[in-house]
Protein backbone atom coordinates (compact mmCIF):
# COMPACT_ATOMS: atom_id res chain seq x y z
CA UNK A 1 0.00 0.00 0.00
CA UNK A 2 2.67 2.33 0.58
CA UNK A 3 4.67 1.70 -2.88
CA UNK A 4 1.19 2.23 -4.20
CA UNK A 5 1.15 6.30 -2.36
CA UNK A 6 4.57 6.70 -3.47
CA UNK A 7 3.68 6.07 -6.79
CA UNK A 8 0.82 8.36 -6.38
CA UNK A 9 2.84 11.21 -5.25
CA UNK A 10 5.74 10.43 -8.14
CA UNK A 11 2.76 10.47 -10.70
CA UNK A 12 1.36 14.14 -9.39
CA UNK A 13 4.72 15.46 -9.52
CA UNK A 14 6.11 14.52 -12.88
CA UNK A 15 2.95 14.55 -14.72
CA UNK A 16 -0.11 16.47 -12.93
CA UNK A 17 -2.05 17.52 -15.71
CA UNK A 18 -2.23 13.48 -16.36
CA UNK A 19 -3.73 12.98 -13.14
CA UNK A 20 -5.69 15.97 -12.85
CA UNK A 21 -7.74 14.96 -16.18
CA UNK A 22 -7.67 11.34 -14.95
CA UNK A 23 -9.33 12.48 -11.71
CA UNK A 24 -11.70 14.82 -13.42
CA UNK A 25 -13.47 11.27 -15.74
CA UNK A 26 -12.76 9.04 -12.62
CA UNK A 27 -12.96 10.16 -9.50
CA UNK A 28 -16.19 10.65 -7.10
CA UNK A 29 -14.74 13.95 -5.25
CA UNK A 30 -14.38 15.75 -8.53
CA UNK A 31 -18.51 17.18 -8.83
CA UNK A 32 -18.13 17.94 -5.12
CA UNK A 33 -15.07 19.85 -5.35
CA UNK A 34 -15.98 21.90 -8.30
CA UNK A 35 -19.73 21.63 -7.70
CA UNK A 36 -20.12 21.21 -11.54
CA UNK A 37 -18.03 23.68 -12.69
CA UNK A 38 -15.84 22.87 -15.57
CA UNK A 39 -13.94 26.18 -16.82
CA UNK A 40 -12.11 26.85 -13.49
CA UNK A 41 -10.82 23.45 -13.12
CA UNK A 42 -10.14 23.36 -17.12
CA UNK A 43 -7.66 26.47 -16.07
CA UNK A 44 -6.53 25.16 -13.03
CA UNK A 45 -4.89 22.15 -15.48
CA UNK A 46 -3.84 23.81 -17.93
CA UNK A 47 -1.76 27.01 -15.93
CA UNK A 48 -1.90 26.03 -12.35
CA UNK A 49 -2.06 22.17 -11.83
CA UNK A 50 0.00 22.23 -8.51
CA UNK A 51 -2.46 24.54 -6.98
CA UNK A 52 -5.67 22.73 -8.20
CA UNK A 53 -4.27 19.36 -7.28
CA UNK A 54 -4.02 20.67 -3.56
CA UNK A 55 -7.22 22.36 -3.66
CA UNK A 56 -8.95 19.14 -4.48
CA UNK A 57 -7.09 17.17 -2.11
CA UNK A 58 -7.47 20.12 1.08
CA UNK A 59 -11.09 20.43 0.35
CA UNK A 60 -13.74 20.02 2.77
CA UNK A 61 -17.57 20.56 2.47
CA UNK A 62 -17.50 22.86 5.37
CA UNK A 63 -14.38 25.25 3.43
CA UNK A 64 -11.25 25.64 3.45
CA UNK A 65 -9.26 27.15 6.78
CA UNK A 66 -6.45 26.73 8.71
CA UNK A 67 -3.22 25.28 7.98
CA UNK A 68 -5.20 24.14 4.41
CA UNK A 69 -3.83 27.27 3.04
CA UNK A 70 -0.52 26.50 3.09
CA UNK A 71 -0.99 23.60 1.07
CA UNK A 72 -2.74 25.58 -1.07
CA UNK A 73 0.13 28.17 -1.10
CA UNK A 74 2.70 25.32 -1.75
CA UNK A 75 1.01 24.52 -4.89
CA UNK A 76 1.06 28.27 -5.82
CA UNK A 77 4.72 28.13 -4.97
CA UNK A 78 5.77 25.02 -6.78
CA UNK A 79 2.92 26.64 -10.13
CA UNK A 80 5.32 30.06 -10.30
CA UNK A 81 8.71 27.80 -10.21
CA UNK A 82 7.33 25.73 -12.96
CA UNK A 83 6.70 28.41 -15.19
CA UNK A 84 9.71 30.59 -14.00
CA UNK A 85 11.54 27.39 -15.33
CA UNK A 86 9.56 27.58 -18.69
CA UNK A 87 10.45 30.86 -19.23
CA UNK A 88 14.48 30.60 -17.95
CA UNK A 89 14.37 27.41 -20.66
CA UNK A 90 12.72 29.56 -23.10
CA UNK A 91 15.18 32.27 -22.81
CA UNK A 92 18.41 29.89 -22.72
CA UNK A 93 17.11 27.60 -26.03
CA UNK A 94 16.86 31.52 -27.56
CA UNK A 95 20.54 32.66 -26.55
CA UNK A 96 21.89 29.19 -28.15
CA UNK A 97 19.74 29.95 -31.23
CA UNK A 98 20.85 33.54 -31.50
CA UNK A 99 24.58 32.05 -31.00
CA UNK A 100 23.93 29.36 -33.90
CA UNK A 101 21.75 31.61 -36.17
CA UNK A 102 22.63 35.30 -35.76
CA UNK A 103 19.81 37.67 -36.49
CA UNK A 104 20.34 39.20 -40.33
CA UNK A 105 22.25 36.34 -41.32
CA UNK A 106 21.84 34.13 -44.82
CA UNK A 107 21.46 31.34 -42.72
CA UNK A 108 25.28 30.99 -43.72
CA UNK A 109 26.57 31.10 -39.53
CA UNK A 110 28.20 34.46 -41.18
CA UNK A 111 27.04 38.37 -40.48
CA UNK A 112 25.24 39.85 -42.93
CA UNK A 113 27.74 42.59 -42.76
CA UNK A 114 30.19 39.75 -44.38
CA UNK A 115 27.70 39.14 -46.54
CA UNK A 116 26.61 42.44 -47.95
CA UNK A 117 30.68 43.28 -47.91
CA UNK A 118 31.23 40.56 -50.43
CA UNK A 119 33.44 38.34 -48.08
CA UNK A 120 31.70 35.78 -48.01
CA UNK A 121 29.04 34.46 -51.10
CA UNK A 122 25.58 34.47 -49.58
CA UNK A 123 24.56 31.33 -50.65
CA UNK A 124 27.28 28.53 -49.50
CA UNK A 125 26.90 27.23 -46.45
CA UNK A 126 30.33 27.67 -44.07
CA UNK A 127 32.03 24.32 -44.51
CA UNK A 128 31.77 25.11 -48.30
CA UNK A 129 33.24 28.87 -48.20
CA UNK A 130 36.07 27.58 -46.20
CA UNK A 131 37.05 24.88 -48.50
CA UNK A 132 36.59 27.13 -51.59
CA UNK A 133 37.85 30.31 -50.17
CA UNK A 134 40.94 28.98 -48.36
CA UNK A 135 44.13 28.81 -49.49
CA UNK A 136 46.55 25.55 -49.11
CA UNK A 137 48.57 25.46 -46.32
CA UNK A 138 51.74 25.34 -47.47
CA UNK A 139 51.33 28.51 -49.82
CA UNK A 140 50.00 30.85 -46.90
CA UNK A 141 53.30 33.06 -46.22
CA UNK A 142 53.88 32.47 -41.90
CA UNK A 143 54.27 36.26 -41.64
CA UNK A 144 50.95 37.34 -43.56
CA UNK A 145 48.15 37.05 -40.78
CA UNK A 146 45.10 35.36 -42.01
CA UNK A 147 42.05 37.68 -42.95
CA UNK A 148 38.34 36.76 -43.72
CA UNK A 149 35.45 35.63 -42.31
CA UNK A 150 35.25 33.42 -38.81
CA UNK A 151 32.06 31.53 -38.20
CA UNK A 152 30.32 32.38 -35.17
Amino acid sequence: MILLGCLLAFGLAVAPRIFLVLAWIFSARWPFVWQGDWLVPLLGIIFLPYTTIMYMLVWAPNGIDGWDWLWILLGVLLDVWKWQQVVANRKAGMEQAQRYYPSGSSGSGYTSAAVSSGQVPPSTSPTAVDAQTAPPAAAVPDDVPEEGPTPR
